[in-house]
């Protein structure tokens, strides 16, 4: 099947109004035919923010945020992937956790971010937690749908684990911090993950430069980049056709020689 999907490379606003900046790319996004936008991690709160006023800004995944972006999700009748500072019920550190919205403005899956950044003098244990599982691939009217975060792109593992269960798009939501080697480490994990797994990967990275990288690109299950973008705020913008991994997989069928017993 064939969609396009968009990807809004976007910096947090300097008016802190997330949800008019939703809005406006999925107006953007909608005038271009786009069926599924994703947006970068740390969507809804900065983690520039100090600890304690990051902490006081999380919300349930049924609060004001989500609400509000399932109903952008439902007026320009486009499926969403976000990112949201979600509230622990316990009252412990929030998660970072991905919604997905469906056009209808439903929620229809969400992921809490498996693997935490903890490295050099980023310590991300420092305002969050870590989710407990990884996601569940949905069906979408387009694609089964895989989702892992930022530095969950280093764990090849949860691709595959999404593979294996069905998933034909893996979608990765990304604060990727500049560095030497980052870019090309992030384009070419990205890479690995189509390759290895004969799906599609789509990666979004914030942009706000010199902080993050932006250089958002999608893979196909060949491995080969079929869009890509700059360092600025950009709407990425890329056909999919779900039917060429069949065609992959059949001249070169990996999955189906696995040896999990070894590994």
């Amino acid at each position: 099947m064939e969609f396009t999907l968009g990807l809004a490379q976007t910096c947090h606003p300097e008016d802190g109004d997330v949800v008019a900046l939703v809005d406006r790319m999925a107006a953007q996004a909608a005038a271009r035919g786009v069926d599924l936008l994703v947006f970068p991690e740390s969507l809804m709160t900065s983690y520039e923010l100090p600890v304690e006023e990051f902490l006081a800004s999380a919300q349930p995944v049924d609060g004001p945020f989500v609400q509000a972006v399932c109903q952008v999700a439902a007026r320009h009748g486009l499926w969403l992937v976000f990112t949201l500072n979600e509230q622990a019920e316990d009252g412990g550190k929030p998660f970072n956790t991905a919604v997905v919205a469906s056009a209808d403005g439903c929620v229809a899956g969400t992921y809490r971010k498996a693997h935490l950044f903890e490295a050099g003098p980023y310590s991300e244990s420092s305002k969050m937690q870590a989710g407990s599982g990884l996601f569940e691939p949905i069906q979408t009217p387009f694609c089964t749908l895989g989702l892992g975060i930022c530095y969950d792109l280093r764990f090849p593992e949860v691709a595959r684990w999404a593979a294996v269960r069905g998933a034909e798009l893996m979608v990765y939501p990304a604060a990727w911090v500049a560095g030497e080697m980052k870019a090309h480490q992030w384009k070419t994990l990205l890479a690995a993950r189509a390759i290895e797994n004969e799906f599609f990967v789509a990666g979004l990275s914030r942009a706000d430069a010199p902080r993050y990288i932006g250089q958002s690109c999608v893979f196909g299950p060949l491995g080969e980049c079929l869009a890509s973008s700059g360092p600025y705020q950009d709407l990425l913008v890329c056909r999919v056709d779900t039917s060429r991994i069949a065609a992959a997989r059949e001249n070169m069928p990996i999955l189906d020689h696995l040896r999990p017993e070894l590994y």
